[in-house]
């Protein structure tokens, strides 16, 4: 018989936690354990005893339970089909489950500080680490607000590197501002290289001249230099890999940055203006994992339901130890090198190999059946948010935040990182390993990846019927969703994915070729439908400034259906697709209601206010005309007849055609202008051709002629001239423009009175290409008189503009402008 305080509880069905509880306690309201460990062994117990009544909820009271070690559910610890074990947070409160440790007794530094910037002297707080075993942490929030690890360039900003040395594995980068700067433990080396950003370990500088040759830590350096992609961006177009150095007191200078000294293990922090260190609440992470799924093939764990509870202050220590060199969406690569020559017995073309790890997470779920995570929050997290990673089947993510994680909010499916290479197709001989019949819905993700800015709102690797719907991703530096893995058409376990009704906007603000939704390899039955795709950010340091899309079927995909997509324009990438895919009605041409429809259900609308796109502010993209000049090697004109041919076959849209003398100019809505260059390059073999993805201005009547009506149908005049032979001037003239609207607002009050659509200028080198737009049927001649009517400065802008410029070579004595004649 079972009496006394025991009987009520069984009879409940519940066991309670509070912070503020005894573990030795009975569980009950009001004697409550004090962590969920305790609480899942009393659980545990009643259901090995099997009495009648068996618990089935375990009920958190409010208030942050510091973990010591992750919360870890086995499969003695399952709930039934009628009766899931539910852990989830009492009524009205905000349980959170930390992996972090508090930062006390700050104390405000005294007299002059070695090393430190003369802008913190005075200003700086310095409190001692409480923690012994732990690897050098990588975060700092202060008051819930993410700190900035001291770095070595002010705000957003960051420099370029002057070159990469795949020899000596080492960047060379320039000297002018780190001539003092000593290697200490912890000093990293951030570099930006194409769709992905590396952190390595600096090991020594070599300072000589006005560069510096930065060496890198084993095993990270000779994964960066032998690896092929994502590598090192070298470009005279459009610049090389941008890059900034980070944890140093030398970099110590700006409100909101903080350094960790590992040798006397004291945290150094300058605060902002509205923060007193005396009061303000600090966490630094310790635990890599918060809370563990973890079951077997034999003995799933099933039947959990997670409700209400917040997860914060996960860590992620690897790249401290090994460094991060990751492959694509934060997979991090183990050993990666080009083949020479290229070619496997799967992929004749294959050029490089890899193998990758996977980042930790701060919820990982293994083996598991039937566990639904609803109306949590992930946040304040080093690396991933959630992971299914292996044989999670009829599972659910549904009405969750995802807000301030360093890596992918939601991740799931195979990757290779048991050790495969990762372009091999997923067929395993166990079908217990498969995550399948997973639903992602009615998620709100924003601010991630802020670690890692290669990772992804939604990542799924192989997986197969995966429902992924009705989330709204936002803010974010890559990819939106990204679905598949391996980069192959070869038959594999993915099919039937649903990707559907969801809102991706305010995407790729750093990397690009990305996309709002993003396929890889074979996925038989797949469909993309009915989502909404807007506002991608123009990245200031992108490899390829164009090289961005809605929509993206990469390498091997196959088997799905595109459809009914609203997107504010129909740049797409279909890159060496393989069969079977279907495109129907994409576009901005797509009924309203779908755009509307997409997103997050009416109930779960609550969560839209942590939106955080609104405090970002930087450019939005839209589709632009690009333009590419081809300048013929044998002085010969090109057959223009035949580049029409070729650019509609290529389905090049409102693409006008222009000819000078030996040059031939390419302007017009292009999917991607750099596969359009090789394209013509090998049609066009006797020509040279260069792309002009320098938009060094533009005027737009829309949004500079207030009231203004926009034409229907333009002409498009495009002119070419040279800048002069001289750097100081070239960077004047590039001034100039960059705040011409507000230092010359009269320059284009003279364009709107000219009915001017638009006027772009180009650069590649020192040529620049600029086209002015006008109303179709009007002559430039005619209205161009316009733009200086009682109007003096715009003839005093263009005196100016005449000492920085010249004209092309084959250009007469005196002339600057000429003009291309339309074919």
């Amino acid at each position: 018989m079972i009496t006394g305080v025991f009987a009520s509880l069984f009879a409940g069905g519940q066991v309670y936690v509070s912070p503020q509880g005894n573990d030795a306690a009975a569980g009950t309201i009001d004697a409550p354990k004090a962590t969920l460990a305790a609480a899942l062994r009393e659980v545990r117990e009643a259901g090995r005893t099997k009495q009648p009544h068996t618990l089935d909820k375990i009920i958190l009271k409010g208030g942050t339970y510091y973990l010591k070690e992750p919360v870890l559910l086995r499969p003695e610890d399952n709930g039934s089909p009628s009766k899931p074990l539910i852990i989830g947070a009492a009524p009205g409160e905000a349980p959170v489950l930390s992996g972090g440790v508090l930062i006390k007794n700050w104390k405000k530094t005294t007299g002059r500080i070695e090393g430190l910037p003369e802008a913190a002297q005075g200003k700086v707080w310095v409190a001692d680490v409480p923690v012994v075993n732990y690897v050098s942490f990588r975060q700092l929030w202060v008051n819930d607000q993410k700190a900035t690890r001291a770095k070595s360039t002010s705000g957003n900003s960051m420099q370029r590197i002057l070159n990469w040395d795949k020899k000596t594995g080492t960047a060379i980068i320039p000297l002018h501002s780190f001539e003092n700067l000593e290697v200490t433990e912890g000093l990293e080396f951030f570099i930006h290289q194409w769709w992905e950003v590396a952190s390595l370990r600096v090991r020594k500088l070599e300072k000589a001249g006005d560069s510096c040759r930065v060496y890198f830590h084993e095993p990270e350096s000779h994964i960066q230099h032998e690896h092929p992609w994502p590598a090192p961006w070298l470009s005279s177009e459009t610049g090389n890999s941008a890059f900034y150095l980070v944890n140093s007191l030398s970099f110590l200078d700006e409100p909101g940055e903080w350094y960790y000294d590992a040798a006397t293990k004291k945290i150094c922090y300058y605060p902002k203006e509205d923060e007193d260190m005396t009061t303000a609440e600090t966490v630094i992470p310790v635990l890599e994992n918060l809370f563990v799924v973890n079951g077997t093939p034999e003995y799933p764990v099933e039947n959990i339901v997670i409700r209400g509870i917040r997860f914060q202050h996960s860590g992620w220590n690897r790249p401290s130890l090994q460094g991060h060199v990751p492959h694509q969406a934060g997979l991090y690569m183990t050993e990666a090198y080009k083949l020479k020559p290229a070619g496997t017995p799967e992929k004749p073309s294959l050029d490089n190999q890899a193998w990758v790890g996977r980042p930790e997470a701060a919820v990982a779920v293994s083996f598991a059946n039937n566990i639904r995570f609803e109306d949590n929050r992930f946040e304040h997290l080093a690396a991933t948010g959630l992971d299914f990673k292996i044989g999670v089947k009829s599972s659910a993510v549904a009405g969750n935040l995802f807000k301030d994680i360093g890596g992918t909010g939601i991740q799931g499916g195979y990757y290779g990182d048991d050790g495969t290479e990762i372009h091999r197709p997923y067929n395993p001989a166990d079908l217990r390993m498969i995550c399948e019949n997973i639903a992602v819905s009615n998620n709100l993700i924003t601010d991630i990846a802020n670690e890692d800015w290669g990772c992804v709102g939604i990542g799924m690797g192989f997986s197969r019927r995966v429902i992924i719907e009705r989330n709204e991703i936002e803010n974010i530096p890559y990819s939106g969703i990204s679905m598949g893995w391996g980069w192959t058409p070869a038959k594999n376990i993915m099919e039937r994915n649903s990707i559907r009704y969801n809102k991706i906007h305010h995407y790729g603000r750093t990397n690009y070729d990305c996309a709002g939704i993003y396929t890889l390899s074979a996925q038989p039955g797949t469909v993309i439908e009915e989502n909404d795709i807007d506002s991608i950010y123009k990245a200031p340091y992108a490899h390829l400034p164009t090289h961005w899309f809605y929509l993206y079927t990469d390498e091997g995909s196959s088997g799905i259906t595109v459809r009914n997509n609203w997107t504010p324009a129909q740049k797409y990438l279909q890159n060496n697709n393989g069969p079977d895919n279907h495109w129907e009605n994409n576009g901005p041409q797509v009924a309203t209601a779908i755009k509307e429809n997409a997103g997050l259900e009416q109930r779960y609308r609550e969560l839209l206010k942590e939106k955080t796109s609104g405090h970002v502010h930087q450019a939005v993209n839209r589709q632009r005309k690009e333009l590419i000049e081809l300048i013929s090697n044998s002085k010969k004109k090109i057959d223009g007849e035949k580049l029409k041919a070729f650019l509609q076959e290529r389905k090049v849209q409102q693409a006008t055609i222009g000819q000078w003398h030996d040059h031939t100019v390419i302007y017009g809505l292009v999917t991607d202008v750099n596969v359009l260059r090789g394209q013509l390059q090998k049609a066009f073999p006797e020509t040279t051709v260069k792309v002009y993805q320098d938009l060094v201005y533009e005027f737009d009547r829309q949004a500079r002629c207030p009231g203004a009506g926009i034409a229907k149908d333009w002409t498009d005049i495009i002119m070419t001239a040279n800048l002069v032979n001289d750097s100081k001037k070239q960077q004047e003239y590039l001034g100039y423009h960059a705040t011409q609207f507000e230092k010359w607002p009269e320059i284009s009050n003279g364009f709107c009175n000219a009915d001017f659509q638009q006027l772009r200028v180009f650069k590649n080198g020192k040529q620049l290409m600029l086209v002015i737009s006008i109303p179709k049927g009007k002559k430039l001649e005619e209205l161009n008189p316009k733009t200086t009517e009682n109007n003096p400065r715009v003839n005093e802008w263009n005196q100016i503009m005449s000492d920085y410029q010249e004209g092309i070579e084959g250009t007469k004595k005196g002339e600057t402008w000429v003009e291309f004649s339309e074919k």
